[in-house]
């Protein structure tokens, strides 16, 4: 099958694109965001497609500003309009992960490129590989079965919609696409470097286990990784409608975000404890606005706040939130410092 005629089939299954939308297409200048903007083009017509090209450059290494231009001269051999910043990733990532701040940095980069053309989508390069890496990653920090659902094919955030439109196709199959197209993508060669964990992942333990355990461990991974967003999607919209009947009245607001909000104790405690904790992450998360640093020991102490401590007994969680229980209900808020 061609790299083209599998990428429409990711396209179709997912509704990832509708005539006329307005498509962001982050590029670094790598194989992956390549072989992207490529097949994107060659659909521009079909879907009657408008394509913005942006471009983010970290400045990780000296020569980066190579992938800059690089990916400039492609989008005026393609006729795209093209975008690009540069930011000190070093610096912004002092207090935390690399690899996170990265990731948050491109995202507010592509939102505001995206905000600025009108665009409804982004589109970016992950592959089925990048799949089997994240599943790998959060079994082994540990996860849950959202974890599991790792990279998602669709997902709207704000005012767009995240689509990734090479989720299911294998990197050897990008690689040789660009090689029948006689591009030479640029090569970022801290890929290689074992630092970073996501690189242990790609180079060390991946090949060991398709050489000693399993020749299609990719495709595995990443078929647990669809397999688990699927059954994920299911229980959230089962989760969100008891929220919706377990939430007091009592709900304040304060701009998108909910300030706070009341359970009502004695119908959490009678879901069913699957339901129970994905309530309890969708409350903590509508809050906050995000679960991320919401741990599994986190929704234990919180079980353990409804089973066994007395009213009035208070669990403090990450990031500001705290829980009070009561005797009738269980009280999520904001902290105040």
């Amino acid at each position: 099958m061609s790299v083209i005629k599998k990428v429409k089939e990711t396209i179709r299954r997912y509704n990832l694109l509708s005539k006329n939308d307005k498509v962001v297409v982050g590029v670094s200048g790598g194989p992956d965001s390549v072989a992207l903007i490529l097949i994107l083009n060659s659909l521009r017509k079909e879907f009657n497609l408008n394509l913005y090209i942006a471009h983010l450059d970290h400045q990780l290494r000296k020569n980066s500003y190579q992938d800059k231009e690089f990916v400039e001269l492609l989008a005026k051999k393609l006729n795209l309009p093209f975008t690009s910043a540069k930011i000190n990733l070093l610096g912004l990532a002092k207090k935390g992960s690399i690899e996170e701040t990265a990731r948050q940095e491109r995202l507010r980069f592509l939102f505001g490129v995206a905000k600025g053309v009108d665009a409804n989508k982004i589109a970016l390069g992950h592959n089925q590989n990048d799949q089997a890496e994240t599943v790998l990653m959060r079994l082994i920090r540990g996860t849950g079965l959202y974890g599991l659902g790792s990279i998602l094919p669709k997902r709207k955030i704000g005012n767009w919609v995240i689509i990734r439109p090479l989720i299911e196709t294998p990197r050897d199959i990008i690689e040789s696409y660009l090689k029948r197209k006689r591009i030479k993508p640029r090569i970022d060669l801290s890929n290689k470097d074992t630092i970073y964990f996501r690189n242990r992942i790609r180079n060390c333990l991946i090949p060991q286990l398709i050489k000693d355990y399993n020749p299609n461990i990719k495709e595995v991974l990443a078929n647990v990784a669809e397999i688990a967003a699927c059954d994920y999607d299911y229980l959230e919209r089962v989760a969100l409608k008891a929220l919706d009947r377990l939430k007091s009245p009592r709900v304040s607001h304060r701009g998108n975000l909910v300030r706070g909000m009341r359970l009502n104790l004695n119908k959490l405690s009678k879901l069913h404890l699957s339901i129970q904790r994905l309530v309890l992450r969708l409350s903590i998360a509508q809050i906050k606005g995000t679960s991320r640093r919401l741990g599994f020991k986190h929704i234990k102490e919180i079980e353990d706040l409804i089973l066994h401590r007395p009213e009035n007994s208070v669990v403090d969680l990450p990031r500001g939130i705290s829980i009070l229980k009561n005797e009738k209900y269980l009280r999520i808020y904001r902290r105040k410092f």
